[in-house]
């Protein structure tokens, strides 16, 4: 019981602070999202979708 006890404290505390790395706005940690041809060929309509709205605000926002 006390390993169990002792894994999940690890499990939160690292899980927890994984989000204080990403610090800074959009700019400084986006990039664009250029796929690959075989990785697009594969794709379905709702991830190009989602590619094209990321790259769109970049560009918009950042100066991609």
């Amino acid at each position: 019981m006390k390993w169990t006890a002792w894994a999940m404290r690890i499990l939160i505390t690292t899980s927890a602070s994984g989000c204080a790395w990403n610090s800074g706005d959009f700019c400084d940690v986006a990039t664009p999202i250029r796929p690959s041809a075989p990785a697009a060929a594969v794709m379905d309509r709702a991830d190009k979708a989602a590619i094209v709205k990321h790259n769109e605000y970049g560009a918009r926002a950042c100066g991609w």
